[in-house]
């Protein structure tokens, strides 16, 4: 069976024209199927006509969501709700086609567990989007240690068992391949079509691009220091105890020596050290506040998200609160 995710946030003009090609494409496929849409909390008229599409389609299944989370809860959702072999992941705004599904379901039916849809011709403007995301995919190939020309796009094919080892945070569904990877997954990259946005607005801007590099460093610290994490802050400790120490050894014989100790370096050594050591404490502070906060969800049994409501062709099923 395969699974079809899509997250929507206030895309009312493309959902009819979206469900219609994604139908088709799946008709043809002739393997069972179920669509789910996740809505982020629209304030359009997105989830009536998801709605009105449950009553006449028995394989499709519409996601409520209490408020407006983001793309990564939203995502989340949906996976925790499908019940597919294969998940596949796309876009509600018909930039990603639904056309391109075969060839994403054709390389995990060969083996690989991850297809990653790649926008190899992107049609985005050159200064807002192409150069910063070439930018920021190129950092985040280093810092996962995975090989991928497009981390960005949400078109992606999933095995099913792969994303039950991946706990999604913050905005990491970017970084899926890469936290997969650390369980083994196999991923390729599939080129894809990126059609032009035809109505509504873009939800991605030049300013997502802070928050990326943000997703970097955290991810870099994931994957290379999780377990180990003594690693890491052991090697800012040890130059920070060692730079201390030596300057504090110097100011002592200096001392002993019979200068004037805070009239000459006192001003210049209490400020270098309070830069130092409030940059180390905000850096650690950060990190070691993503560490604690997956500890509180995954001890917890706690999710990122809380449903409103279900639909299915049956009658809805409210939720019964946050989880």
């Amino acid at each position: 069976m395969i699974s079809i995710v899509i997250p929507i946030h206030n895309e009312e003009p493309a959902i009819l024209p979206l469900y219609d090609k994604l139908t088709s494409v799946l008709e043809g496929i002739r393997k069972p199927y179920e669509i789910i849409f996740v809505d982020d909390a629209s304030t359009d008229r997105s989830f009536e006509l998801l709605a009105n599409l449950v009553e006449t389609d028995g394989r499709l299944k519409v996601i409520r969501l209490r408020r407006n989370f983001g793309q990564t809860p939203a995502l989340a959702a949906g996976f925790d709700e499908a019940q597919g072999e294969i998940i596949v992941s796309l876009d509600g705004d018909l930039q990603h086609d639904p056309e391109d599904i075969p060839n994403l379901l054709e390389k995990v039916e060969q083996g690989w567990d991850i297809a990653s849809g790649w926008r190899k011709n992107r049609i985005d403007n050159a200064m807002t989007r192409k150069i910063p995301s070439r930018i920021a995919n190129w950092l985040m190939a280093k810092a996962s240690g995975v090989d991928l020309h497009d981390f960005g796009t949400t078109f992606k094919a999933y095995r099913a068992e792969v994303l039950k080892e991946v706990n999604l945070y913050g905005e990491l569904h970017r970084f899926i391949p890469a936290l997969a990877s650390i369980y083994g997954a196999r991923v390729i990259e599939v080129p894809i079509r990126n059609t032009p946005r035809t109505a509504g607005e873009s939800h991605y801007g030049l300013g997502r691009t802070f928050r990326v590099l943000f997703d970097i460093i955290t991810i870099k610290f994931l994957l290379s220091y999780f377990t180990r994490p003594m690693h890491f802050f052991g090697k800012f400790g040890l130059v920070g105890v060692g730079a201390g120490g030596l300057i504090l050894s110097y100011l002592f014989f200096y001392r002993i020596l019979g200068h004037e100790l805070m009239i000459e370096h006192g001003p210049l050594l209490i400020a270098g050290a309070l830069l130092l050591l409030a940059g180390l404490m905000m850096f650690s502070t950060g990190l070691l506040g993503e560490l604690l906060m997956r500890v509180y969800f995954e001890s917890q049994g706690r999710r990122i998200y809380a449903v409103r409501e279900v639909r299915t062709k049956k009658e809805p099923q409210v939720a019964d609160g946050a989880r």
